[in-house]
């Protein structure tokens, strides 16, 4: 399968992956745990059906220590037991956050307020933020339709 366009050797592309990237690492600099974040992503690139996004957060979270059996749950993850509630609250906040279109008000007042929780301003900043990021990627790679499963850990860090 190949892509519909190649986003990688195309300049415009380049420079807006450069610039989208840049947003992602300041998402770094934040006190949300970095195994939250890619729980976050990889469950909205689930809902999205972005295969080369998911291939690449579960692989970027079992390469920082992440374990595959909770990799293996995320899609699961109201029935699973092995999330913290802060974690519940994030990848809640993602579905919702996430499914925009599909909620009459986008995300509810008992999930922002569950968020607020376990949150303070800065770090409920950097999940929407993360939210918003993982979307638009997702919604990048769908539409060209990359292709998926040869992504290494590490590629674009």
């Amino acid at each position: 399968m190949d892509a519909r366009l190649n986003i990688f050797g195309n300049p415009v592309a380049g420079q807006i992956i450069k610039h989208l990237s840049a947003a992602g690492r300041v998402l770094t600099e934040t006190t949300v745990p970095e195994s939250t974040m890619e729980l976050v992503r990889l469950r909205a690139s689930q809902i999205n059906g972005c295969g080369f996004c998911t291939d690449m957060h579960a692989k970027e979270a079992l390469a920082a220590g992440e374990t595959a059996q909770r990799l293996l749950l995320v899609a699961a993850w109201r029935e699973a037991t092995v999330f913290t509630e802060a974690e519940r609250a994030a990848l809640e906040l993602a579905e919702e956050g996430t499914r925009i279109a599909d909620a009459s008000g986008g995300v509810s007042d008992d999930v922002w307020a569950d968020a607020t929780k376990h949150f303070d301003e800065e770090q409920l900043v950097a999940l929407v933020t993360n939210i918003a990021l993982i979307n638009a990627f997702n919604r990048l790679n769908v539409m060209i339709r990359q292709p998926a499963g040869d992504y290494v850990a590490g590629s674009f860090g």
